[in-house]
């Protein structure tokens, strides 16, 4: 029993092992390799997750489908939520996706400072009259 009661007295706290930097990734952002798999697609109607899902694994070093389809279904939602994308057919990332056109985003303008001349306030002149009394009835 001396050796149960000395078991967790050994458990000393661990020395905290030195974070690693996380390596950059080897591939641009995300809405960029989106913005160049729907030019090289090239659908009339838009191109779906899976198609985009497909030329990004295709043409960049991004790991595994699971983790790459999940951070690309992110990326669509917030393309679509920003404006750079334009969702054709279906909601959340589901269904055709096509860039936004350049044109269609109004250009923000400073807007025109209006110099407004304050006119003085108009004084009242009208004075309340009193009541007339009616007479009281007996």
């Amino acid at each position: 029993m001396a050796e149960a009661a000395a078991a967790p007295a050994k458990t000393a706290p661990k020395a905290a092992k030195a974070k690693k930097p996380a390596a950059k990734p080897t591939h641009p952002k995300y809405s960029i390799m989106i913005a160049a798999a729907v030019k090289a697609l090239k659908e009339r109607t838009g191109s779906s997750r899976q198609a985009i899902l497909k030329y990004i694994l295709a043409n960049y070093k991004v790991g595994d489908e699971k983790t790459t389809g999940v951070r690309l279904k992110l990326a669509l939602r917030k393309g679509v939520a920003d404006g750079s994308l334009k969702q054709m057919k279906g909601t959340g990332a589901a269904g055709s996706f096509r860039l936004a056109k350049e044109e269609a985003k109004p250009a923000k303008k400073a807007p025109a400072k209006k110099t407004v001349a304050k006119k003085p306030a108009a004084k009242k002149t009208t004075a309340k009259k009193p009541a007339a009394k009616k007479p009281a009835k007996k």
